[in-house]
């Protein structure tokens, strides 16, 4: 049974290696899971799981394994094994509650019958005291209510007295193709850095010190700068019109960056980048810096990232002109191939779902424009973003 975890996970490409395998195992047979479901479920995951992504993947394989959760088509044939059924141990029922059980013949009867009616039903059920299905009161499946319940494919508790919640999953939000938090750009932002020393030497330096008293023969203290990030990062923010359904994703991968990011500068723009840009959105009519003074300020080394949902009509990035805004003298097309020109890493992030992106033509528009190096505003996305701007 361990082994079809193992094998599972491989089919649904989560990365775990044979070594990790076998340190599961090796858990298992010192005891460290005891005889708790929910202890066996850690302990799996913590000997299996190397990146948070894939957390939710991890839960899902372990129902379909462990917990009969995929009970569909094949419902007949599925083997549900007698030691997670009865695993009890966090039950809080009534006395009467008990006492219904008790009178329907104690766990392992319940047991039985349920692996008895799987063996006979064929297809779903919906209501009834005796199938397993929906909406009933039988001890077996969901949206239903019996005191001595086992729930099979339900996704959440309803009258919390099931024996066992087999559907329990807690990290959805942290697949792949789903959108992030600050949290979760802050650790996806990790990987774009470059540490180097800079700055006052204010950090104690313990191997030097060491040395030093060790030769002069009394306390010598060296201090060090601190390491830092040394990535140089300018952001491009697009903001209003469509960006507006996308403001809080815009909001939290800029506080991210903000924070691991101590060379960041900034610049909104609107649809497309034109000729000038702003820094402060109530001013902005009044207040911009030229695209060109950006384009000679910052070092060509400096990591570029766009963010917007390149949601326009192809005009504004074709034609002399076509701002919805102002009349742009230059196509904003002119404009994405100078920033390109000049950053050779610089990528686009697209809060839209990649499969929503052929419904408009201006984001395939723009992607080309920037070479290909538009990415969804995912986790994959993110980390696939990254991996380009730092090769």
């Amino acid at each position: 049974m361990f082994s079809s975890l193992f094998y599972e996970l491989k089919a649904a490409k989560v990365p775990v290696t044979l070594k990790e395998y076998l340190l599961l195992i090796e858990a298992v047979g010192a005891d460290l899971a005891g005889r708790r479901v929910e202890d066996f479920y850690h302990l799996a995951r913590a000997c299996l799981v190397k990146d948070e992504r894939h957390l939710d993947t991890f839960d899902q394989v372990f129902g379909h394994v462990f917990k009969g959760l995929d009970l569909m088509a094949g419902a007949a044939e599925a083997q549900i094994p007698e030691e997670w059924l009865k695993a009890v141990s966090e039950l809080y029922l009534t006395d009467e509650e008990k006492a219904s059980i008790a009178a329907a013949g104690g766990w392992d009867k319940i047991m039985e019958e349920l692996q008895k009616r799987l063996a006979e039903q064929e297809g779903r059920h919906q209501g009834g005291n005796k199938w397993i299905g929906t909406g009933g009161t039988s001890p077996y499946g969901a949206y239903g209510y019996n005191p001595a319940g086992i729930r099979i494919g339900q996704k959440e508790s309803r009258h919390r007295r099931a024996i066992k919640v087999w559907d329990k999953r807690e990290f959805k939000d942290l697949a792949d193709d789903v959108e992030i938090g600050t949290r979760n750009f802050k650790v996806a932002l990790r990987k774009l850095r470059r540490l180097a020393r800079d700055g006052r030497p204010e950090e104690l330096d313990l191997d030097e010190t060491i040395r030093g008293t060790a030769h002069k023969g009394f306390l010598d203290i060296h201090l060090r700068a601190e390491r830092r990030n040394a990535v140089k990062v300018l952001m491009f923010l697009d903001v209003g019109g469509s960006m507006d359904w996308h403001i809080r994703e815009a909001q939290e991968l800029f506080s991210a960056a903000r924070a691991e990011f101590k060379h960041l500068d900034y610049f909104y723009f609107h649809n497309c980048l034109y000729e000038h840009v702003w820094k402060d959105n109530v001013r902005r009519r009044t207040d911009r810096t030229p695209t060109w003074d950006v384009l000679h300020t910052y070092p060509a080394d400096t990591k570029v990232i766009f963010i917007g949902d390149a949601s326009m009509s192809p005009y504004e990035i074709t034609v002399p002109g076509g701002s919805v805004e102002h009349m742009n003298p230059e196509p904003g097309a002119d404009w994405l191939k100078r920033v390109t020109g000049v950053y050779e890493k610089s990528v686009w992030l697209n809060p839209l779902p990649h499969d929503h992106w052929e419904w408009t033509t201006s984001i395939g528009m723009v992607e080309r424009l920037m070479g290909g190096r538009m990415f969804p505003l995912t986790l994959d996305g993110l980390d696939r973003a990254i991996r380009t701007l730092m090769r």
